[in-house]
């Protein structure tokens, strides 16, 4: 009979203790959860704010307004293109010769 009740407590006491490891084991895999999940949060956050940024640099108006003032471009006008027309004497070359 002591033998019975001595192997139940060891076993009473294996028991208790890997219900305080599988206890100890769950909070810690919900805390790592929860610091898991605000990460992602604080990355999907950034991860919009610079989409926004993306957009608000790709936008033409502002392109077009760094273009004028950094590079001094202007818009094309009919006066100031130059138009080239090819010459009749100055047809495609054949066989590779000038």
């Amino acid at each position: 009979m002591i033998r019975i009740s001595l192997f139940l407590s060891l076993l009473l006491m294996a028991s208790a203790i890997s219900l305080v490891t599988v206890r100890f084991q769950a909070r810690e895999l919900f805390v790592t959860s929860e610091r898991l999940k605000s990460q992602a949060h604080e990355l999907d956050t950034e991860w919009r704010r610079l989409q926004l940024e993306r957009a608000e640099l790709a936008r033409n108006a502002r392109i077009d307004s760094l273009a004028r003032s950094e590079l001094h471009l202007v818009a094309v006008t009919p006066g100031r293109t130059i138009y080239l027309q090819e010459s009749p004497a100055a047809g495609p070359s054949t066989g590779g010769q000038p």
